[in-house]
């Protein structure tokens, strides 16, 4: 095992704890002193339920597990302090308004008479009381590159060439992916079935099945193939649907599905006219709640009611939270994007959350120009870097606020990749887009615990994680200090955070190691603790 180098701090928070003005800040600097102290050691117990359900706010130095020190923040900084109500836009697939643990956090538009049919507020949208549904009465959309050869006209034809190339490629790819997958369920099944007559029950763990001793060839072949599948952090049932929806994904693509059906028409809008505003409706957990598991889960790790002793616990503890339904099953579309951007900063978000992304954007100008409305509007977004163990770098991954990935075109959107709970040379997400000069900070991204459809709560990851906890973390700052500028609260989240100088895995790959330093443009994570602390500093 390998030992761990000192984690340091970033030089303001030095800075900090050196200068007379720290009794000021906190109510204890013996606290402060412990974010300094050396770290050469790693959690090597694996967590315990509570600890996993809750990591990323727990503290890198008294937990040994590199969360954002949420709580702590909470019982040091923000004790008897009040913040301001700040509205957090949900940019994503709809959210789950009737949840147990949100439904006291959803916002509500004052200006508008509900079920009136009458657009109150004279914005453009009739009855939207909890905010807009773009995508209407669909749950599934072409992917870009898939709209992209259908109509060659929306792009040049170099973009046109790399589309079909990509079709091409998974075309290819699917030949072999129907193969394996269809092997693999064969396998999930079997083995399954095996081992739920061994332990005489539905449901087992990774330990149960690691602790078998047998000498039955079928019992011995089962829990080596189950502990492969257990190994990707899924319940057995959950990996079974989504095995089984790629394999349908395989075969829509074999059979040219994927470019037959016209999702759009249903909505009724032109997509490719960004002046055609009048659609969509109101219902902002759509046709099917079982397709906006995506965005209930990022909504809750924003804002899910604290300490209330039901599921997991939010980042922020005075939020709002406003629903823009914009996120299919395939991609985004740009105007819907851009219109949604442009609907939460007209109606008071001061954070929006952006877990989504693509390789292509045919209408990207129209993104770029609401990035900038909300800019100048001072509203801060906050978006995932992606999942694809890509360097964004030179990988095109959409939206972004860069148009030649080197020079900012605003500076109101914070690039977010991904961390997993191991503390060590593991402690990027295996699956996390990297950047030295694209992704801006990582962030708690693996097994992450918030709400879920119809009053459940489950682990979910990816970088679509991790982005809505930087999102829960800047929402505290607006809270409390909310003179500072959105520009300023971006940098606070980079600058203020704790810094990696050890060597870690990229891409999943043992053989693949570099220092922390290089994977974005901070080398940081990000930190509520210190954060704060500079907010603080800063606004006096």
């Amino acid at each position: 095992m390998n030992s761990i180098k000192p984690i340091c701090l970033s030089a303001f928070a030095v800075l900090v704890l050196a200068g007379c003005g720290a009794q000021r800040q906190v109510s204890s600097t013996s606290s402060l002193v412990q974010i300094t102290a050396p770290l050469n050691i790693k959690k090597v117990a694996p967590l315990k339920e509570n600890e996993l359900k809750r990591w990323s706010h727990l503290d890198i130095v008294n937990d040994t597990i590199p969360g954002m020190s949420v709580d702590r923040a909470y019982s040091e900084l923000l004790k008897n302090k009040t913040g301001v109500k700040v509205i957090v836009g949900i940019v994503d697939s709809g959210v789950d308004i009737e949840h147990e643990d949100l439904k006291s956090v959803i916002w509500t538009n004052s200006k508008e008479i509900p079920e009136n049919g009458i657009d109150d507020d004279k914005n453009g949208y009739v009855d939207d009381i909890h905010g807009w549904n773009f995508l209407g009465d669909i749950t599934k959309e072409n992917l870009e590159y898939e709209r992209i050869i259908k109509n060659k006209d929306l792009v040049d034809e170099v973009t046109y060439q790399a589309a079909k190339a990509v079709n091409d490629k998974k075309i290819a790819d699917a030949t072999a992916g129907k193969a394996r997958t269809e092997q693999m369920i064969l396998t999930l099944n079997e083995s399954d079935a095996t081992l739920v007559r061994h332990f005489g029950k539905s449901v087992y763990t990774m330990d149960e099945v690691k602790a078998i001793v047998s000498q039955e060839p079928e019992i011995q072949k089962s829990k080596a193939a189950m502990q492969q599948m257990l190994s990707f952090n899924m319940p057995i049932a959950d990996l079974k649907v989504a095995v089984q929806k790629q394999l349908d994904g395989f075969n829509a693509l074999l059979n040219g599905d994927n470019l037959k059906t016209d999702y759009r028409k249903v909505v009724g809008d032109n997509p490719n006219d960004i002046t055609d505003t009048k659609y969509g409706n109101n219902n902002v957990m759509g046709p099917d709640k079982n397709e906006i598991l995506h965005g209930t889960h990022v909504a809750g790790i924003v804002a899910q009611v604290r300490n209330n002793d039901i599921g997991g616990d939010g980042i922020a503890n005075n939020v709002q939270i406003l629903t823009v339904r914009a996120v299919p099953d395939g991609d985004e579309y740009d105007k819907d994007i851009a219109l949604g951007i442009r609907y939460a900063v007209d109606n008071g978000a001061k954070v929006i959350n952006g877990s989504f992304g693509k390789s292509f954007s045919p209408h990207k100008q129209w993104v770029y120009d609401a990035i900038k409305y909300a800019e100048k509007n001072d509203v801060l977004i906050v978006h995932a870097a992606g999942n694809s163990a890509e360097d964004i770098d030179s990988y095109d991954n959409y939206p972004n606020d860069s148009d030649d990935k080197v020079t900012e075109f605003a500076d109101n959107m914070i690039t977010i990749g991904a961390l997993n709970f191991e503390y060590g040379d593991k402690v990027v997400a295996r699956f996390s887009n990297i950047g030295k000069v694209n992704v801006d900070v990582f962030a708690p991204g693996v097994k992450i615990y918030a709400t879920t459809p119809n009053d459940t709560f489950k682990y979910l990851q990816g970088t679509s994680m991790a982005s809505p906890n930087v999102a829960g973390v800047a929402a505290v700052i607006r809270s409390y200090y909310p003179k500072l500028s959105a520009s300023q609260v971006k940098h606070i989240l980079m600058d203020s955070g704790v810094s990696i100088s050890t060597d870690v895995v990229v891409g999943g790959k043992p053989a693949d190691m570099r220092s922390f330093t290089t994977l974005s443009k901070s080398g940081k994570i990000v930190n509520a603790y210190n954060a704060l602390l500079m907010a603080q500093k800063m606004s006096k």
